[in-house]
């Protein structure tokens, strides 16, 4: 009997253990995860509402009168954003990291874009000659304080945390010039589909990407003046800027010994103009 009453209260030991480690809530960072969105469906709703597809997907055009007619929807999302803790954020997956940052930098550009709207015609139009639209810190994310250009430069492109030259196709600027916005949030589970779609679709815009057959020569957006060194550091295979033209070929040209070229290499590359203008659709559907 003494055994027997030894092992139940062995037993009833363990079982209230595991109870208790089953039973015991979340840390507040894990709680907090689990709380969030990760399929980013209010930035969804809103793109899919106020994004216009333009060439099959090439460029699009943003309705921002409909995003201010839906401003409180907008600022309910970047609330969620800024919401998410550095603990939480450092818990997540890869993916879900970058997908949230990506969508925080078009939606906190969007909020952007509407403080002064209808009365700008450039993103630039919110800067000056000595004070950059993308460097004053005004939003708050991940327990501090961050300008669109820290998101973009010390978050997405730091080296070591994601090494991607994609996400110069994913993130907007507001502009013409600049990779259409997505008309869609992106997510974890489609991340690397979503990435390549915005590359193909950046490179098949011939506004902005082409073979010159006349001048021999690659013209290419000024993103890749800019962050060329993004496509020359073997991140994701890309070993240089001619052999990641040579993987769109076919979008950049249309003559089979054109694209020929291409793949070889070699060519002279100039980089087209970039276009500033808002990516506004002013008039009524």
């Amino acid at each position: 009997m003494t055994t027997l009453t030894r092992r139940q209260l062995l037993a009833f030991t363990l079982a209230a253990a595991v109870s208790a480690v089953v039973s015991r809530p979340p840390s507040a960072a894990r709680a907090q995860s689990l709380g969030f969105d990760h399929n980013h469906a209010a930035w969804t709703a809103l793109l899919r509402q106020h994004v216009r597809l333009m060439r099959s997907g090439q460029a699009t055009q943003v309705a921002y009168a409909g995003f201010k007619a839906d401003r409180a929807a907008l600022k309910a999302y970047l609330d969620s954003l800024s919401a998410v803790t550095r603990s939480a954020f450092a818990g997540w997956p890869k993916a879900e990291r970058q997908a949230f940052l990506i969508n925080a930098y078009n939606a906190f550009t969007v909020e952007l874009i509407l403080t002064r709207y209808p009365d700008l015609k450039s993103i630039k139009d919110l800067g000056s000659l000595l004070s950059s639209p993308w460097r004053p810190k005004w939003i708050t994310l991940l327990g501090t304080k961050v300008s669109l250009d820290e998101i973009e430069h010390a978050m997405l492109r730091k080296r070591g945390d994601y090494d991607d030259p994609r996400v110069h196709f994913a993130v907007n600027c507001a502009s013409i010039g600049c990779p259409a916005l997505r008309e869609e949030a992106f997510v974890a589970a489609r991340l690397d589909a979503q990435m390549d779609e915005q590359t193909l679709r950046f490179m098949s815009d011939r506004t902005r990407n082409r073979y010159n057959a006349q001048r021999g020569r690659l013209e290419l957006s000024k993103i890749f003046d800019w962050y060329g060194e993004d496509f020359r550091l073997g991140h994701r295979g890309i070993a240089s800027l001619p052999a990641f033209a040579a993987r769109y070929a076919d979008q950049l040209a249309d003559a089979p010994a054109d694209r020929e070229r291409i793949r070889a290499g070699g060519l002279d590359i100039a980089f087209t103009d970039y276009d500033w203008a808002l990516n506004d659709v002013r008039d009524p559907r």
